[in-house]
């Protein structure tokens, strides 16, 4: 097994050597998740306290404390040959062979296109699986039922703006990482012309993006509330069968195009 190098105060950037990563908002175990990240995914490292290290996701500018033991450091142009050779692992989960073992990844990991791939120092083996037609709604519903994390964005537990992102991820489009950001980006479409892979946003009484969630068709819409799961979307709101109620006030509905 190769020396592993600990990330250094007088480094830039770092990749996450981990399956899953928690992003706390503090530099203590106890803080909440605020996001994740997965394998292979590239950070810029902003200050080192202790045992913990500051990063911004490169991606979609995520701020947050990582464990220190949880990154390997990148050369800055490691990071951009890594950038331009690697893809969003498609597989729901797969085993990656690594410098210290096997490890599982789960989907939307950052993996190499090929089935020897290199990140910064370190080599890494896969299989890959080459058929990838899929229709989108197949897509989506893979990951039903799975279950609702805060701050989650792996096939281990996810949020509603993680899910979203991990989506259309995916189909080659990066979205920011929360509801409130994703809202910002395409087009607004009326309830009557939605079609299915707009995106639906949903405020809470104080008029504030709080959830989001991605339109299937028949006015179906595929969200993380509790799990991931599918409901009936009104004029107003998403419709929960299962408490017979309206359980989320929708605001508009956008359309994203590639």
């Amino acid at each position: 097994m190769n020396n592993l190098q600990l990330i250094t105060s007088d480094q830039k950037f770092g990749f996450c050597m981990v399956p899953i990563s928690p992003v706390r908002s503090e530099a203590k175990d106890v803080s909440e998740i605020s996001t994740q990240l997965l394998f292979g995914e590239p950070v810029i490292i902003i200050s080192i306290e202790e045992s913990w290290v500051r990063i911004k996701t490169f991606f979609d500018q995520y701020k947050g404390y990582v464990d220190v033991k949880h990154l390997l450091p990148l050369s800055e142009s490691s990071l951009k040959e890594w950038k331009d050779n690697s893809i969003f692992q498609y597989e729901f989960i797969k085993d990656i062979q690594t410098p210290w073992g096997k490890q599982i990844t789960s989907r939307g990991s950052f993996v190499g296109k090929t089935t020897t791939f290199k990140i910064g120092n370190y080599a890494f083996s896969q299989s890959l699986n080459l058929n990838q037609t899929k229709r989108f709604s197949e897509i989506c519903k893979e990951l039903l039922n799975t279950s609702y994390l805060w701050g989650g964005k792996s096939v281990f537990g996810i949020d509603c703006s993680g899910f979203v992102q991990m989506i259309f991820r995916l189909l080659g489009i990066d979205l920011p990482r929360d509801a409130y950001q994703q809202a910002e980006i395409g087009s607004e479409v009326s309830f009557s012309d939605c079609l299915e892979g707009d995106i639906a946003y949903f405020i809470n009484k104080q008029g504030e993006i709080i959830h989001v969630g991605i339109i299937l068709e028949n006015y179906q819409i595929i969200h993380a509330s509790g799990r991931v799961r599918i409901d009936q979307l009104t004029e107003t709101g998403i419709y929960n069968s299962d408490y017979q109620k309206q359980t989320h006030q929708l605001c508009f509905i956008k359309r994203i195009k590639n």
